[in-house]
């Protein structure tokens, strides 16, 4: 499925019915009356948090959105029928708001949630509702109200607990495989992942884990360069992030010792690129995690990196033989619980 997580869609609620004009005729009751009904309210048109959605992907062909219209009212009292409602799913995350003055209407955050985006156009009355003592023959009726209809933008916005950032090929897509369920493409060249992947992890105590694989950051990711505007603004919902790290992109110098400079480059890198983008994002916490540790000289390196950054703490994996996951989970676990404090 195509990842499709801005759309713009052109909403339209259900026109009111018209009320009836008519006259009760029945034989041997000369004076019989009005008796015209009341046309039926239109369809609201409803927006709806689901569960099972995790892109705008249906609306990608489905830009019109119209629910249906009331029905005229009828002779012997005979209210319309009201139009049908159209319920329309999002997944939660997704940021509604009017396309043309950039006003937030509703930003959806729960499974669950619904609002009438647009409410249906009244019934207009029937001729019998007309009727008094001084005009007991109306011959007139209302028309039904318009419905409303407005051009809207829909934004999705991931939520999950963790997002795990980093350049291309460090490494994301296997870490998020072995701490979740999640089964991402993994390859070894850049850009393997083209779209952010959700995994869930079980955790024996509280309450499941959801994890974020946001597709490799490069330079320049803040003003669209790669893919990274298109993904920065799904790390912006996470509670944390996992800022993963190459150990192993080292050269060796002509002396014989190990250069980490892409390293440092690789870290400085992303930290940027996440100020660039937003306060929000350069304030996010970070564990900071040095991976492919199975492979000759990571470990070497990651001594180096470790005393190059002394006030941050770094926690060494291997995401391919899982070695130090279990620490990361745990202190993934850890941060969490100390921002729900």
């Amino acid at each position: 499925m195509k990842f499709v997580d801005e759309v713009i869609v052109d909403v339209r609620s259900g026109n009111g019915g018209k009320g009836c004009v008519s006259f009760r005729r029945e034989k041997f009751i000369p004076r019989g009356g009005p008796d015209g009904g009341d046309g039926g309210r239109g369809g609201h048109v409803i927006l709806k948090t689901s569960s099972g959605m995790r892109t705008l992907y249906r609306f990608r062909h489905n830009r019109f959105l119209k629910a249906k219209n009331g029905v005229h009212g009828q002779g012997k009292n005979k209210t319309g029928k009201q139009g049908k409602d159209l319920v329309a799913e999002i997944p939660a995350g997704t940021i509604v708001s009017n396309a043309e003055t950039g006003q937030i209407i509703k930003d959806f955050t729960e499974a669950g949630e619904s609002i009438i985006i647009a409410a249906g156009g009244r019934g207009g009355q029937g001729n019998a509702k007309f009727k008094s003592s001084r005009h007991r023959s109306p011959r007139f009726a209302q028309d039904g109200e318009p419905g409303e209809g407005f051009i809207l933008k829909f934004e999705l916005k991931l939520l999950a607990d963790v997002g795990i950032v980093g350049l291309p090929n460090a490494g994301k897509s296997t870490l998020i495989s072995m701490v979740s369920s999640a089964r991402p493409k993994i390859g070894s060249y850049p850009f393997t992942t083209l779209t952010p992947n959700l995994g869930m992890l079980y955790s024996n105590v509280g309450e499941p884990v959801v994890f974020a694989d946001i597709p490799g950051l490069i330079e320049g990711a803040h003003t669209g360069t790669g893919l990274g505007i298109s993904f920065l603004k799904h790390i912006e919902r996470t509670r944390i992030l996992i800022h993963l790290i190459d150990a192993s992109d080292v050269d060796i110098t002509d002396s014989g010792t190990l250069d980490i400079k892409k390293i440092l480059s690789a870290y400085n890198t992303v930290c940027t690129e996440l100020a660039r983008y937003s306060k929000k994002l350069e304030d996010k916490y970070q564990i900071i995690v040095l991976n492919k540790m199975d492979i000759p000289l990571a470990k070497e390196s990651a001594a180096i990196f470790q005393k190059a950054i002394p006030d941050k703490k770094v926690l060494l994996i291997s995401a391919a033989t899982r070695e130090g996951v279990d620490d990361l989970i745990a202190a993934t676990i850890k941060a969490l619980e100390h921002f729900d404090e």
